[in-house]
């Protein structure tokens, strides 16, 4: 069973966000209907589109936090000239 939503949104909003869903090949009925099921299913609402971290990413951060808590780290350099000193050495 389906049912309606009258939603009050500012015209330009739903332009944009028409546009969008149609480069995805999308319709925004389905874009608003999927939001609402994953927010109804996870009780989560995205509203960033921050970007997410990729998993060989998330390996060097985990591998630089593990290298400074080594001491395996460098720096801090107090000018430029130092760091490339060390850079080229």
């Amino acid at each position: 069973m389906k049912t309606q939503v009258n939603l009050k949104i500012d015209d330009s909003v739903k332009k944009q966000a028409q546009k969008m869903a149609e480069e995805l090949g999308l319709s925004l009925s389905s874009v608003v209907n999927a939001t609402l099921k994953q927010f109804a299913r996870t009780g989560e609402l995205e509203l960033s589109s921050a970007p997410k971290i990729t998993p060989y990413l998330e390996d060097l951060v985990i591998e630089a936090r593990k290298n400074f808590a080594e001491g395996k780290t460098s720096g801090p350099f107090d000018n430029v000239k130092d760091l490339m000193k060390h850079l080229n050495s």
